[in-house]
């Protein structure tokens, strides 16, 4: 019994984690969708892929080239791989590493130091495996360090792919803006040109006394007026086709003229209840991850209040001459724990403690926020599309009644 003491110990010592249980905080919102933001709007089929969501083809084309050559989606990518490594290396800590070491020390001992009382000449050849400084993880210390590289791996990864789908948007924004510029912009010079035409019609009914001077001068009002107009839609258009461009990161053309198709632009989206829908959002699910990870750093923290064990060990061959390190009887090894235990280091543990769970307070808000935030996006989009959409059915009629009184 005596002899299973030792190893059942190290068992239920090693099964320890003084990592918190985490638990997914509530979501701080309603249960449901305001009752504005539902009505109105098709509940067909739900989209998960861009290319369904913006069947255009000359859409699809401006957001492939943007998910190929803007630079910001290339750094979001290039920060995902850093976190990868990042957590390759923390999740390393937890195995022993092994290294190859081959040592000559030459050493001249003077005679007042040497025990004989002469001079002496020492040299010492090793070749040996080594094993440096490998922590037993008795507490789950590194454990939750692996953890917490794994989940701020998960976060940076889900941020990247939160970025995505608002450069997506982006793209998709700014290319319908551009659009609708460009018709109003040939809606602005067609008006200047009608214009334009109405004076010199009035300057003709001036010469020959059927208009005053007042007329004229309103009509070159009205054409200096819409001539004002169409250039600051060009100054917009330019701004737009320039922000577009930097979007994609690379040349385009708008292609069938550049005009508005009159449907088939955006599909149907079906409303679902908000934790459905919230929780699956990418900035969500980052905002999540680093709250994992804040709570696996809090495991960290606490061990880091319990001793240490670390294990330095090294096999091989050691002599005084480089010729004889392979024969017979030159084996040679060293084994050395170490049980470090901190006992007075001015609050620096404590603080790291404090620290870490600040951070976890920090990430528990953000998580919050970040779905609240989500919540506003998504009920302020449903109910622009429903009430737009309500709106147009009560028009359109309207409309129809005045063209046929005209």
């Amino acid at each position: 019994m005596r002899r299973a003491v030792p190893p059942m110990a190290a068992l239920l010592l090693a099964a320890c984690s003084f990592t918190p249980d985490y638990r997914r905080p509530e979501a701080p919102v309603p249960a449901a969708w305001p009752v504005e933001a539902t009505v109105g709007v098709s509940t067909t089929a739900f989209v998960t892929d861009w290319r369904a969501f913006f069947p255009d083809p000359r859409l699809q084309g401006l957001i492939a080239a943007a998910l190929e050559h803007n630079r910001d989606l290339r750094i979001a990518v290039a920060r995902v791989d850093e976190a990868r490594a990042l957590a390759g290396i923390a999740h390393a800590e937890r195995f022993p590493s092994v290294d190859f070491a081959a040592l000559r020390t030459v050493s001249d001992i003077p005679a007042d130091l040497s025990a004989t009382g002469r001079r002496s000449n020492s040299q010492r050849n090793d070749v040996n495996l080594a094993v440096t400084s490998f922590e037993l993880d008795f507490w789950g210390r590194v454990k939750s360090l692996d953890d917490a590289g794994r989940a701020s791996f998960l976060a940076s990864d889900y941020a990247r792919q939160a970025f995505q789908l608002s450069l997506i948007a982006d793209v998709a924004d700014a290319w319908l803006s551009l659009l609708e510029l460009g018709e109003r912009l040939e809606l602005a010079q067609a008006t200047a040109r009608s214009r334009e035409e109405t004076r010199t019609l009035t300057g003709r009914r001036r010469d020959v006394g059927l208009a005053s001077e007042l007329d004229y001068l309103q009509a070159e009002g009205a054409v200096q007026g819409t001539r004002a107009a169409a250039a600051n839609l060009a100054r917009s258009y330019a701004a737009a086709e320039n922000a577009l461009r930097l979007l994609v990161g690379d040349s385009f053309t708008l292609g069938d003229g550049g005009r508005l198709a009159q449907q088939g632009l955006i599909a149907d989206v079906v409303v679902g209840l908000p934790a459905d829908v919230l929780l699956a959002r990418p900035d969500v699910l980052s905002a999540e991850q680093q709250l994992i990870a804040a709570n696996a750093n809090i495991g960290a923290a606490r061990a880091a209040f319990l001793p240490k064990i670390l294990l330095t060990a090294a096999a091989g061959t050691a002599s005084s001459a480089l010729a004889g390190l392979f024969d017979a009887g030159s084996g040679a090894w060293a084994f050395a724990p170490v049980l470090r235990l901190p006992l007075f280091d001015a609050g620096r543990t404590s603080g790291n403690l404090d620290l870490a769970t600040a951070r976890k307070n920090i990430a528990v808000a953000e998580y919050e926020k970040v779905i609240q935030q989500a919540f506003r996006e998504v009920a302020d989009l449903l109910a622009a599309r429903s009430l737009l959409a309500e709106g147009c059915r009560r028009w359109k009629p309207l409309s129809r009644r005045k063209a046929s009184a005209w």
